[in-house]
């Protein structure tokens, strides 16, 4: 049996269990789960190895490229600057940032990029995912390209680029890169060890992302080979996942490490990720620091959209800054105010404010999913019975 690390409230013994299961089938290689009950972390613990390998342990303080789990802490740091009143999610993006109003972009609201609803799922010009690292090229194509559908009509995931949009209406307002911003002013006074823009004297800490073995690149060409049968979203997700293609490989790279790819390149753990959303659980405090109203917190669950997505080509329902259940996720209640999101190859993060629940589970094992899979699941499903 793996041996799991950590701690764990009595109550809660079912979530080590379903973490030991995970690693028994699918055969986990290195994970975390963190469970906040009442803004109380009442489940934090670890297992496996840091390498396929199996030659290195993961650590407390292990953490992992999370993919787009870093949306959420994309969208609490936009949320932060909600509560403080410097930016209103109704207003439009040129507001804070004159330049995007170019090519017919004037009336897309903020909202509309916190919901994947702009009209801008990608970049309009090639790019690769080095230049995605380039925030003053990458941000300066986006605001210069026009909409790929009617703003506000539909969603289309905004794989790579909505931390992009977002972040550079956070550094007009604030004058700081939203990796700055949200070390400063939430990572750091909550003590969470998360970071959008890895300092190198971190990366020791990091562990690889594992791809299974068929490539991910290629599947990712099969999928799109295959869109051929439909119209508009056909031709908006082929556009969106071809450019640049999604490359698993470059996680390991130090250029993406200390880069800051809000949609995507956050590094955590389970404990980190926990410990900052559980503040949308918990009334907006967390560790006897207050950073949001509940007011604040209600703006997440006005839907945006609710409908088929045009890029990820399934039904999703949109509110601001997160995803929101729907027929899609029959795992979560579908009433009351549950958000989540997760990362590309399992990672999963829900804040349930009724049950004053957050449950988090990050690991380096990829599977083939774009949110959570089974293994997230099993660790969500053992919370919810913990609390009945």
């Amino acid at each position: 049996m793996t041996q799991i690390n950590g701690f764990v409230k009595e109550k809660f013994a079912a979530v080590s269990e379903a973490l030991q299961r995970n690693f028994a089938d699918p055969g986990e290689i290195g994970a975390s789960a963190a469970v906040v009950h009442n803004g109380e972390l009442v489940v934090d613990i670890w297992a496996g190895h840091k390498d396929e390998e199996r030659t290195q342990e993961w650590e407390s303080d292990t953490i992992t490229n999370v993919w787009s789990t870093t949306k959420t802490m994309m969208a609490i740091s936009a949320l932060v600057l909600a509560d403080r009143g410097e930016l209103d999610f109704y207003k439009p993006v040129a507001d804070y940032w004159p330049e995007f109003k170019a090519k017919g972009k004037g009336d897309i609201e903020v909202r509309h990029i916190m919901s994947h609803t702009s009209g801008l799922s990608g970049w309009g010009k090639k790019i690769s995912m080095r230049e995605v690292c380039d925030w003053n090229k990458s941000t300066a194509i986006l605001a210069g390209q026009k909409p790929w559908w009617k703003p506000g009509t539909a969603s289309g995931y905004h794989m790579l680029n909505q931390g992009h949009l977002v972040g550079e209406v956070i550094r007009r307002i604030t004058g700081m890169s939203i990796g700055r911003f949200f070390k400063e002013e939430i990572a750091d006074p909550l003590g969470a060890d998360f970071h959008i823009g890895l300092d190198e004297s971190e990366f020791h800490r990091v562990s690889n992302v594992i791809y299974p073995k068929e490539e991910f690149s290629d599947q990712v060409k099969e999928f799109t080979k295959s869109l051929g049968k439909y119209r508009i979203s056909g031709k908006v997700a082929m556009k969106t996942f071809m450019n640049p293609i999604p490359d698993d490989e470059s996680a390991w790279e130090n250029w993406w490490r200390s880069a800051e790819v809000p949609a995507a390149n956050g590094h955590g753990n389970a404990r980190s990720v926990a410990m900052i959303q559980g503040l949308i659980s918990n009334g907006g405090e967390m560790n006897g620091v207050k950073l949001l109203k509940q007011e604040t917190i209600d703006l997440i669950f006005d839907e945006q959209s609710h409908g088929p997505d045009l890029v990820l080509l399934m039904p999703l329902r949109f509110g601001i800054g997160y995803g929101l259940p729907n027929e899609e996720f029959p795992f979560l209640p579908q009433d009351g105010k549950v958000c989540f999101w997760g990362g590309w190859g399992g990672s999963l993060i829900v804040n349930d404010v009724d049950n004053g629940l957050t449950v988090s589970y990050m690991m380096n094992k990829m599977m083939q999913t774009v949110v959570g899979d089974t293994r997230g699941l099993s660790i969500l499903e053992a919370a919810y019975d913990s609390i009945k």
